[in-house]
């Protein structure tokens, strides 16, 4: 990670630490970056925003930079992350940019960069963008005359990536009664949309943004909404999103939540069944439950652990050639459709299994029987000063020694906010609650927390 990006782009509270001169020296140098020198074709970008009162604010910097730097500007207005992506790789730009702060509170945003194949920026590219934000590679030349670049409206990019969802159907979603909890953020529109012309009898919670409720105890983070709301009105499975619809949480027909583990589970089985698990393999991250792993086995599926991180994921899919990872959290990628986690394309890949499988969601998920699991976040001052804290060190280890084989412990920095997130697996919940709190006890007794 670089000084202001992290493993999900540059991300901070809107002009606080994140600021519109941000976006705008952004747009600038990748403008100038991305011109090609033979100067007969010109620099193109597509941008896309989610629902935050500040993405506007962003949206504009970012194109005004772009274009000052001779870039064309490709709006494609509010869409998803992967709606960005999708429009990055097949429609000839030189790079994305997604803002967004994906699960965040509305009074933070981000900056997320994709290449033209719809991968996150590399780090070479991300240090020469950081170098520029702090000075050290001087001004890059304004554009003049007719080299000035233009923005153009291209809402028929998100169009185009709503109709290539439509087209990964297997079968009609006649009679089935789908939930869908958008966020009030990127997937108000496009979700319901898309299972609407799937012929699923749509129910859609909180898509009514105003800039303000993005996330706002509702979405993939606060997922009780969607299970009750399930349950009251019968229906057949729900789908949460996040505030830039990367992620995706279900909710089987009782209500009971299928987390990204689950959903990595319910596909790998039906992914070795049908001879397309390529490798015999699923990649996760070291936040996977211990009961994920167990229920691979049964199954006879093979998995990879990587760093916590969709970027960490695709990577590893790309070079060993696997097909399907993801996160607890709910990113999920499907390497045969995608190069990201994309919560609404996760919807229709478990509409399948559920449609050809000719079963529920609760008898889906059934063989996996997760560990309890305690997460808890504290905000710290100085998160390498815990990392490398000797004697938080210690105690950390000593906990691992007592679970031994029957549970694990994991203390991580979060790659986006000033957090240190501390995970205790276990076969009894209290042990859990009671080693999580120990730990971060002690990081409160070093006066690491911040006030």
């Amino acid at each position: 990670m670089g000084k202001y990006f992290g493993t999900d782009g540059f991300r901070g509270e809107a002009n606080v630490n994140l600021t519109a001169d941000h976006a705008y020296k952004i747009g600038r140098f990748l403008g100038w970056y991305y011109r090609h020198e033979d100067g007969d074709e010109r620099c193109k970008v597509v941008i896309g925003k989610d629902t935050r009162r500040s993405s506007y604010m962003f949206e504009y910097a970012l194109a005004g930079g772009l274009t000052a730097s001779g870039a064309d500007v490709y709006l494609l207005h509010v869409t998803t992350t992967p709606s960005v992506s999708y429009v990055a790789r097949t429609e000839d730009f030189d790079c994305g940019i997604m803002i967004s702060a994906s699960h965040n509170p509305y009074h933070d945003n981000g900056i997320k960069l994709l290449n033209s194949n719809g991968e996150k920026m590399d780090e070479e590219t991300i240090l020469k963008i950081e170098d520029y934000l702090d000075g050290k590679t001087g001004e890059v030349p304004y554009a003049r005359g007719e080299d000035i670049g233009c923005t153009v409206d291209y809402a028929v990019g998100r169009n185009r990536y709503i109709g290539y969802l439509i087209s990964l159907a297997t079968r009609s979603y006649r009679d089935k009664k789908v939930g869908l909890d958008c966020a009030n953020g990127s997937a108000w529109m496009i979700a319901k949309s898309v299972f609407d012309a799937l012929g699923a009898k749509t129910y859609v919670i909180n898509n009514s943004p105003n800039g303000l409720n993005i996330n706002l105890d509702c979405g993939s983070t606060h997922i009780e909404n969607l299970r009750k709301y399930v349950v009251e009105h019968g229906l057949d499975v729900g789908f949460a999103f996040d505030g830039d619809a990367d992620r995706c949480l279900c909710v089987d027909e009782k209500g009971n939540l299928v987390d990204g583990d689950g959903i990595l589970y319910i596909c790998g089985c039906y992914l070795k069944e049908c001879g397309e698990l390529y490798g015999n393999k699923v990649v996760t991250t070291v936040m996977s439950n211990f009961g994920l792993y167990k229920a691979f086995d049964k199954a006879g599926i093979e998995y990879e652990k990587t760093a916590v991180g969709d970027k960490y994921v695709y990577e590893n899919m790309v070079n060993n050639g696997y097909r399907l990872g993801g996160e607890q959290s709910g990113h999920i990628i499907f390497k045969k459709y995608a190069t990201t986690g994309d919560g609404i394309l996760t919807a229709i890949k478990m509409m399948e299994v559920i449609l050809e499988k000719k079963t529920s969601l609760s008898e889906l998920a059934a063989p996996f029987r997760a560990y309890p699991q305690v997460l808890k976040n504290i905000r710290v001052k100085d998160k390498a000063a815990v990392r490398t804290d000797r004697e938080i060190g210690e105690a950390v280890e000593a906990v691992g020694k007592a679970l031994g084989d029957d549970g694990r412990i994991l203390v991580r920095e979060s790659g986006t906010e000033p957090l240190i997130r501390v995970m205790v697996e276990a076969g009894d919940l209290e042990l859990c609650h009671k080693y999580v709190d120990q730990i971060i006890a002690l990081i409160q007794e070093k006066n690491y927390a911040a006030v």
